[in-house]
């Protein structure tokens, strides 16, 4: 596995990391008949992200392929999402230790993060 920085070309396989994994984690939640994934919405976010210097994103390549992204800013583990055909490969786990990793690299003692109450599976993996 390679983790590496996002690149600023990179905004359009984050948004179809995200999905994929937002998707299948809160489709209990969210059913994606009635709430359609916004892919402009967050295409830009990932684009700001990338753009922005107080924000650090991080991909994760395995097989050439990118398969999972993490991103940390201002004392926040903001985002982790895994392709669902990789989870449980240790792709999630490397890229938290990374983040963690940064975070302590900018200064702060603390990382904060949030997930939606009905996501299980990411709160057992935070947990």
């Amino acid at each position: 596995m390679i983790l590496r920085p996002a690149r600023a070309d990179e905004a359009d396989t984050l948004l179809v990391i995200q999905r994929e994994a937002a998707v299948a984690a809160f489709a209990h939640v969210y059913p994606p008949e009635r709430y359609p994934f916004p892919d402009e919405a967050i295409r830009e976010v990932w684009a700001e992200a990338l753009a922005d210097a107080d924000v650090e994103v991080y991909v994760a390549e395995l097989d050439g392929a990118v398969v999972g992204a993490v991103s940390v800013g201002r004392g926040f583990l903001s985002t982790l999402y895994v392709l669902p055909a990789y989870q449980g490969r240790g792709v999630g786990s490397a890229l938290h230790d990374l983040a963690l990793e940064r975070l302590r690299a900018l200064g702060f003692e603390q990382a904060r993060l949030w997930t939606l109450d009905g996501n299980a599976s990411g709160r057992r993996f935070y947990e």
